[in-house]
């Protein structure tokens, strides 16, 4: 009987020490569950660099934020399409309808975050209005980026665009008047131009903000010509279609949103970098 009993003992008690580690696994996973963590793909300059202010805010909604940088407009929606990331923060939105369109990528626009004026610079030329007769203008190969670069130079009087288009779309043979005879050289990446400029070829070289910031050029400053804030070139969240409705990029784009987010935007990048109308 005494033997019986301390069998039906130890039974009992290897079944609540298993209910207990039972207890503690769910325990155990449901944390793992609440912890969250999210890749995203950025260029250095500025986008890892906000992502990174955000990083403590989104701890604090218990998301961890794993930044992956790139030096190219290519490989980080690749990256993306193979869901290698959660999402890239690197272009804007005529660049991300041209790559949807190219490649058939399945994205959306999750949040708009801020806007990185192009600007127009030369070694040459102290003052747009300077430019010469013929003068070469050397801007990215994009095709995605030549009608913002096209509409600056327009705004500025170089040349006329055929009216009504889509200025966003607009390359070249959509130029109706070029008063100075501007010729155009489009053969060369985007992340090459800074470089372009230093070693002073062409006469003006158009360059993206992101580029010429990580270069040490300060758009406001350096440059003879600078797009303004009405610009529709909103570099935006990009992630693959049914995603932007996720609890952890629904907080990511509410952070980059807030005003701590907005208000490092302005001081650090002194108007080179700005906030979004959300």
């Amino acid at each position: 009987m005494k033997k019986f009993l301390g069998f039906a003992l130890i039974l009992v008690l290897s079944i609540a020490l298993a209910a207990c580690g039972s207890e503690k696994d769910k325990s155990g996973s449901d944390t793992e569950k609440e912890s969250k963590k999210i890749v995203v793909g950025a260029s250095n300059v500025p986008h890892a660099e906000i992502l990174e202010e955000a990083k403590p805010l989104l701890k604090e909604k218990g998301i961890e934020l794993e930044i992956e940088t790139f030096q190219d407009y290519v490989l980080p929606n690749k990256a993306l399409n193979d869901k290698e990331l959660d999402a890239n923060y690197f272009q804007h939105i005529p660049y991300l309808e041209s790559q949807i369109k190219e490649n058939g990528y399945d994205f959306v626009n999750a949040g708009g975050i801020h806007i990185e004026p192009i600007a127009l610079y030369s070694q040459k030329y102290k003052s747009i209005d300077k430019l010469p007769e013929g003068a070469t203008i050397i801007m990215s190969s994009s095709v995605a980026d030549h009608g913002r670069a096209l509409s600056l130079l327009e705004k500025n009087g170089l040349i006329t665009l055929k009216e009504g288009i889509d200025k966003t779309t607009a390359t070249t043979k959509d130029i109706v008047e070029n008063k100075k005879n501007l010729k155009f050289d489009a053969d060369y990446e985007a992340a090459l131009l800074p470089k372009i400029y230093e070693s002073g070829e062409g006469d003006a070289v158009l360059i993206n903000s992101n580029y010429a910031i990580d270069a040490g050029l300060n758009p406001l400053e350096d440059s003879i010509a600078i797009e303004d804030s009405e610009s529709p070139y909103v570099n935006v969240i990009a992630v693959n279609k049914g995603d932007e409705n996720k609890e952890a990029i629904k907080a990511l784009v509410e952070v980059l949103h807030s005003k701590d987010i907005q208000d490092f935007i302005l001081k650090e990048y002194k108007g080179a970098v700005v906030p979004a109308d959300k």
